[in-house]
């Protein structure tokens, strides 16, 4: 929330994020939007109203669905119903300068990124402050971006990612982008929370929210030399083990291979129905996909914020987190002459004991 907000507009606010909350619980679109528009009407800015409720109110949600508060169709309705609203608040931003003064942007996901919001929002908030926005929405593919990008020419690139798998393909726009002597602006909880991941894939900045990426727009970029694109292995050297190749190349097999040997080793998976079995081989599956992005950045801490991630969300669930230690033994097995791997194994494993060692939180139910 900007600093100049007298007393009434935050007031204004935090009743219209009490009021959106209530609405999109509800599933109520109508509701949403009076308290949206309330908002606006009230005085409210448009970038406010946008970051301090919107946004707030869709993060609110994430944690609803992390804590099992929510299921993946809410989850869903609440997202649909914030996109819906902030397309009918795109028209009563005032029309940007034909001539682009303030500059053209274009705002655009990660191949493979579907979490298009925080981006709309980015999009949205420079639109106010007078860019000429070309919002190229969810999952473009570097190809189509760089494509796009020849014929308009725009002062700067903002990539949006939210999940860490997407870091090679990120890693890969980056660099094609660059190529083109534009300069990117990277941003989501991808790049990490202090944008360690930005940094080691070579953007030209990194911003935590929109705010800052519009301030750091603002202040202007240093356009990139013009020239052909970097090796993946020119910014991160260890990838020349060919370990994450190697992982990469063999995570169906792996993935076959620890879901063979946990039906062996696993006696209750027998009994386990379909929708059951689908569960844990996708759980499998991502277990291998963040052990190969681990590798792809040679960060021990991905993997393992991506285990004491999954733990909550099982446990949240009253699965507990100790389940996906015999798929790590597994893949150590399978793994045992990738030494890099091996190290990010052991210290999941790590990771699953200290969860395992620490006293029950009680419950809301609980009578302590």
């Amino acid at each position: 929330m900007t600093e100049a907000l007298t007393a009434a507009e935050g007031d204004t606010l935090a009743r219209a994020r009490r009021e959106l909350w209530q609405a999109v619980c509800a599933r109520d679109e109508y509701a949403a939007a009076r308290a949206v528009f309330g908002a606006l009407d009230s005085g409210a800015g448009t970038e406010d109203v946008l970051l301090d409720v919107i946004a707030a109110v869709q993060r609110e949600v994430g944690r609803a669905w992390a804590e099992n508060r929510f299921s993946v169709a809410q989850e869903h309705s609440a997202t649909a119903i914030h996109d819906r609203i902030i397309a009918a608040m795109a028209h009563r931003i005032p029309e940007p300068s034909p001539t682009g003064a303030a500059g053209t942007v274009t705002v655009a996901c990660v191949d493979g990124e579907w979490h298009a919001l925080p981006a709309r929002l980015l999009a949205e908030v420079l639109r106010g402050r007078g860019y000429r926005v070309d919002f190229l929405g969810a999952q473009v593919p570097t190809p189509h971006l760089i494509a796009h990008l020849h014929s308009t020419s725009p002062t700067a690139v903002a990539l949006s990612s939210s999940i860490p798998l997407r870091l090679p393909a990120a890693h890969t726009a980056i660099t094609a982008v660059q190529a083109l002597a534009i300069p990117v602006v990277a941003g989501g909880s991808a790049f990490g929370f202090d944008g360690r991941y930005a940094r080691l894939l070579g953007a030209d900045a990194w911003a935590p929210d929109a705010r800052a990426a519009a301030e750091l727009l603002g202040r202007g970029l240093r356009r990139p030399a013009r020239g052909a694109v970097r090796q993946s292995i020119e910014d991160l050297p260890h990838l020349a083990d060919q370990e994450y190749t190697l992982v990469l190349r063999s995570r169906r097999q792996l993935v076959k291979n620890a879901l063979a040997g946990l039906l062996e080793r696993v006696p209750a998976m027998r009994a386990y129905t379909d929708a059951q079995h689908e569960r844990t081989a996708e759980d499998v599956a991502h277990v291998v996909e963040f052990l190969g992005c681990a590798l792809y950045t040679d960060d021990g801490d991905l993997f393992t914020g991506f285990l004491d991630w999954t733990g909550d969300i099982l446990e949240a669930r009253r699965v507990p987190s100790r389940v996906l230690d015999p798929c790590l033994v597994l893949l150590e097995e399978e793994l045992k002459d990738f030494p890099r791997a091996l190290g990010f194994l052991a210290r999941g494993r790590e990771t699953l004991r200290r969860r395992d060692a620490r006293p029950p939180v009680p419950g809301p139910d609980s009578s302590a």
